[in-house]
């Protein structure tokens, strides 16, 4: 199995933190965020390992280079200066991600989640892993059926964490549900994935899980500094 890390953000909210070093990059708990998510996937056995850059890219391979150091193979796709968002990140990334399907997480968040119960083989095109709604999102992103399908609608929604495992299908008809949608005609195309999500879900072809751990959106210096004393004073 092959892993995606979404690093290509700006990191506009986490500035003047970011302004010298991209958002995954910022240590937390005494290593780079990223580190954190690297070090699980080789506990997970993932060999092979795509970070997709943008904003200060060069810092990524002189942070973390080939990946050796976890027993990891990291390759660097690199978007430009303007990041494709999370679909069009994905698509970019899918020649090397290759036909099977993969671990997809982003390289802002911090979870405990074992990423060894996400099903390797989803059911459907995607199962995501949801968390309890934080404060800066009430109303949360999907719900989950009691049979652990999720749908964009319901009486009491979840959040995306932000961690799935995708099959390449997702993407086959990306333009018809993309549509006009600004940036999908650029070279490479820069699209959102959430509407090919909601466009499985509405053939029922999204499962997921939730999960009651802990997880962060480390998408602000506060929320960066509290995550990295509840980390410290585990350690």
């Amino acid at each position: 199995m092959k892993a995606l890390i979404f690093a290509a953000g700006l990191g506009e909210r986490m500035r003047p933190l970011t302004d010298h070093t991209p958002k995954p990059l910022l240590n937390v708990g005494g290593k780079p965020l990223i580190v954190w998510h690297l070090e699980k996937l080789a506990a997970l056995g993932v060999r092979d390992v795509v970070i997709n850059t943008s904003w200060l890219a060069a810092q990524f391979p002189a942070t973390l280079g080939d990946g050796g150091q976890w027993g990891l193979r990291i390759s660097y796709s690199f978007e430009g200066d303007r990041p494709l968002e999370t679909g069009g990140g994905i698509w970019h990334a899918l020649p090397v991600l290759g036909a099977a399907p993969f671990l997809a997480v982003n390289g802002d968040i911090w979870c405990d989640a074992d990423f060894s119960t996400l099903p390797r083989e989803p059911v459907g095109r995607a199962h995501l892993l949801l968390v309890d709604n934080p404060e800066h999102n009430p109303r949360g992103d999907f719900a989950l059926s009691a049979a652990g399908v999720v749908h964009s609608d319901g009486e009491a929604k979840l959040t995306f964490a932000g961690i799935g495992m995708y099959r390449p299908s997702l993407f086959e008809d990306w333009r018809r549900v993309i549509g006009d949608a600004s940036g999908a005609h650029a070279t490479p195309p820069r699209f959102k994935l959430a509407p090919l999500l909601r466009a499985a879900m509405a053939r029922a072809g999204v499962t997921g899980t939730h999960h009651h751990g802990r997880w962060t959106d480390v998408g602000t210096p506060d929320r960066l500094a509290i995550l990295d004393a509840e980390l410290r004073a585990c350690a």
